[in-house]
């Protein structure tokens, strides 16, 4: 079995944000990769309204799931499961699919199906770039209350993103032919619970963490247990 790990928005360097938990699979056999998303400037173009966006995002997570014939389970986090359920159609080596605080859009829905009325208190939209960040003085206090201890890290590994993905809609559900676990995460700040409940419901499976939005690196050893229980092989 091997872990395809797709991060969230606004974020670069997506093996760091999933680390705790990649070291845990590591010590018991199993490999992982976490792709570049471009829309968030890591593969050498800058994100901006000419920018990559969700179409460049989708063929760069499609490529590493190609790249592996042996079984695969990949875990979406928040903007990462709009990203996936697209990329994983039709992969014949994914075997299940963990949202964590995420989305499990249809097709013909984008980000924005699921946003309110007006940005959220910890973004920087700044449309005249074409460009969104989350707020470096917001990052603790809305997404790492449980594990402080990263601050430093996190914040040096935010990004500006392409403000095109909000509206980008996907062209397929992988989640409706997949096994797919959703990953609640209670304490989260970002998403709140009840949203996550309602995206959990088109899920197959539910389990409900007491975490903040990033229990890979607050809990890794629940989020590894829960991945190495799964039947993907």
């Amino acid at each position: 079995m091997r872990v395809v790990f797709v991060h969230g928005a606004c974020v670069r360097d997506g093996a760091w944000w999933w680390h705790r938990t990649a070291a845990l699979l590591e010590r018991r056999g199993v490999a992982s990769v976490a792709p570049a998303l471009p829309s968030c400037g890591e593969a050498g173009s800058s994100p901006g309204a000419a920018g990559p966006g969700l179409r460049d995002d989708v063929a760069a997570v499609r490529q590493v799931l190609l790249d592996g014939d042996e079984p695969t389970v990949v875990v979406a986090h928040s903007y990462g499961g709009i990203v996936t359920a697209e990329a994983a159609v039709g992969v014949g080596s994914v075997r299940h699919l963990v949202l964590v605080s995420s989305y499990l859009p249809e097709a013909g829905e984008s980000l924005s199906s699921f946003s309110g009325s007006g940005p959220a208190p910890f973004l920087d939209v700044d449309p005249a770039s074409g460009t969104l960040g989350v707020r470096p003085e917001r990052l603790v206090d809305t997404f790492l209350q449980d594990c402080p201890e990263v601050a430093t890290d996190a914040t040096a590994r935010l990004a500006r993103q392409s403000l095109s993905v909000v509206g980008q809609p996907v062209q397929a559900a992988a989640w409706q032919d997949l096994p797919t676990t959703y990953v609640v995460c209670a304490q989260d700040r970002g998403t709140p619970a009840s949203a996550q409940r309602e995206f959990a419901r088109r899920a197959g499976a539910v389990v409900e963490l007491e975490a903040g939005h990033h229990p890979f690196l607050s809990r890794p050893a629940e989020v590894a247990d829960l991945l190495l229980g799964l039947p993907a092989r």
